[in-house]
């Protein structure tokens, strides 16, 4: 059921690059009914193989956040905006823990793992696991 809401996303994201006017709204009535706890839209950018388990109950992206290839996002996420702070912008291979949140116009570097609960409002370096709140760097990962 993960991989629907993706493919879902996929087919409204193509319509409204293409500025095809009615098949995102049918798009959205679908993606309402078959995962009704979630708001995920499709002017968002999500790359490649990112999942959303849990029918992505409670996940909340904003229409301008751009999420990479390969994330994994818990349910109860927040990646939203803050006035005049913008938009985050996540990295690939990413995983999100559940409840929490990335506010403000942040980057969160590549193979980082956010934990559950944790609000991060500062940018993460790659590969960093980063805890609480406001979210905190606690390790790095090892990496080639």
């Amino acid at each position: 059921m993960s991989k629907n809401l993706y493919s879902l996303y996929k087919k409204g994201h193509w319509c409204v690059k293409k500025k095809i006017p009615l098949l995102p709204q049918i798009l959205t009535l679908v993606k309402r009914f078959a995962f009704p706890a979630c708001d995920v839209p499709f002017t968002c950018e999500i790359g490649e193989g990112t999942v959303f388990p849990h029918r992505a109950i409670g996940v909340v992206v904003h229409a301008r956040a751009s999420i990479g290839k390969n994330a994994r996002i818990e349910t109860n996420v927040c990646i939203g905006g803050v006035a005049g702070k913008g938009v985050p912008t996540i990295g690939d291979n990413v995983l999100i823990g559940t409840g929490a949140s990335v506010l403000g116009g942040i980057t969160v570097g590549d193979h980082c793992i956010i934990g559950a609960g944790a609000v991060v409002v500062d940018d993460l370096p790659p590969y960093s696991v980063a805890v609480g709140v406001p979210a905190r760097i606690i390790k790095t990962l090892p990496h080639e």
